[in-house]
């Protein structure tokens, strides 16, 4: 894929107000094309400027490759499965072949399973389904690799949560030793924290689970999009991930992995494509319902074909853009981030471990005396800005940073340019040289 430069950014404030940091650096131009990245938004004073996109962890644009094959895919969409029609058989062919695109992205085993889901949260849902016994967990995790788990199964609540020390190493030495106290049937954790971007080490972590008798699952999705991701190589028993956070449109996600515990599991749904042969009840029993093995046992019901589609371009592309250079675009608008916010008083990024080493395209902080929401609030009206605040659907995360009210993330990636960083530096310098607001009344849309 062909990278290409996004337009000028328009400035946000008047001329007067004069950049905070002459010496930046060079120009960094954006990897790959996204869709929207010419979109205009109001800010103050009835002018518009060009959206600046720091939100990419919550939900990443569409990469315009993408949206040109969901266009293709939408010309000949038709019903998937069992259709006779020629475009259902070209959608049918369509929605299986994306499943061996994103085997082969993650470099699934050959007999791996690949279910496709409504997001991360119903991936991570239907491991919880499919998994019998104990589950070893951290307390840093999203909610959504951790509420599954502490919900009651076989009439008992079966995680058994460690709390993450101050280092990755002695971390890992809790966790290993959580595992060897008893048995446990898995070992879930978080690939990349979507509270402060760092990158666990996932293949020591699924050694130390499988020395301890464990399987492991990896919710990767901070992570599928900005590094490289081997089941095989890194010793991953399931993953699940997101398309919409990985450039792909449409609501779906994906959990793949062993077939054993998928195919010895009751279906996650109960209806029409799941089932090989169902009997009507008789004679005052139940209807019985013999089942399919494989990933239509956990499909019940008319697919998100062009979903599945969507993800499958983005692997693909994703593929072409090469790890090195996604990983090395990440890393100069990092440093950028990071000297620029180390450089303004009374920001504060947020870190959970010292002795972190790598970090995807994210970075949460707080600034002194401002209320989160009224961050992202005077990032949007007065520079066109977009960022995240709240507590990231991570609050015993954040509790335990010491922010129990939140904080501000800001997350990008291929669409990213050094512009967008710059007017989020200048726009944060701004603010803190200013008088510092109250915190707004909470209401009840206030983001979790």
């Amino acid at each position: 894929m062909t990278a290409v430069l996004s337009a000028p950014v328009t400035p946000a404030r008047p001329v007067r107000d004069a950049p905070v940091f002459a010496d930046r650096g060079p120009f960094i131009p954006a990897l790959a094309a996204v869709v929207g990245s010419d979109a205009q938004v109001p800010v103050a004073a009835g002018r518009s400027v060009g959206y600046a996109n720091l939100d990419y962890a919550a939900s990443a644009p569409a990469l315009a490759s993408v949206a040109a094959q969901v266009a293709e895919a939408l010309g000949e969409y038709a019903s998937v499965h069992r259709g006779a029609g020629h475009l259902s058989q070209i959608t049918t062919r369509r929605y299986e072949a994306a499943r061996e695109t994103v085997r082969e992205f993650v470099r699934g085993r050959v007999d791996d399973t690949v279910v496709f889901t409504r997001n991360t949260t119903d991936a991570i849902n239907l491991a919880a389904h499919i998994t019998s016994g104990d589950v070893v967990v951290l307390d840093i995790e999203h909610h959504a690799s951790l509420l599954p788990w502490c919900a009651p199964k076989d009439d008992r609540t079966r995680a058994r949560v460690v709390t993450a020390c101050n280092t990755i190493e002695d971390t890992l030495v809790a966790i290993d030793a959580e595992l060897a106290s008893q048995p446990a049937s898995l070992l879930a954790v978080t690939a990349a924290s979507n509270v402060t971007g760092e990158v666990l080490p996932i293949g020591r972590l699924a050694s130390i689970a499988h020395r301890r008798g464990a399987r492991i699952l990896v919710d990767a999705a901070q992570l599928v999009a900005h590094r490289p991701i081997s089941i095989v190589s890194h010793g991953i028993d399931y993953l699940a991930f997101s398309g919409h956070k990985a450039y792909a449109p449409f609501g779906a996600g994906v959990l793949i992995g062993r077939s054993d515990w998928f195919d010895a599991a009751d279906p996650y749904l109960a209806g029409g494509g799941a089932t090989a042969d169902v009997d009507l009840p008789r004679g005052g029993n139940t209807a019985g319902a013999t089942w399919h093995t494989g990933a239509a046992r956990h499909e019940a019901g008319s697919p998100n074909v062009l979903g599945a589609v969507s993800i499958a371009e983005a692997c693909t592309a994703l593929a072409e853009l090469g790890p090195e250079a996604i990983g090395f675009h990440e890393l100069r608008l990092s440093e950028r981030l990071d000297a620029g916010l180390a450089r303004i008083d009374g920001v504060r990024p947020l870190q959970i471990f010292t002795d972190s080493t790598d970090r995807v395209g994210i970075a949460g902080f707080t600034v002194d005396g401002v209320a989160p929401r009224a961050v992202a609030e005077y990032l949007s009206d007065e520079h066109g800005i977009g960022v995240r605040d709240g507590k990231f659907c991570a609050h015993p995360l954040l509790k335990r940073l010491g922010h129990p009210e939140g904080a501000v993330r800001a997350s990008f990636g291929a669409g990213t340019t050094s512009d967008d960083i710059d007017r989020l530096l200048d726009a944060l310098a701004s603010r803190c040289v200013t008088t510092t607001i109250t915190r707004p009344e909470l209401d009840e849309g206030y983001p979790a």
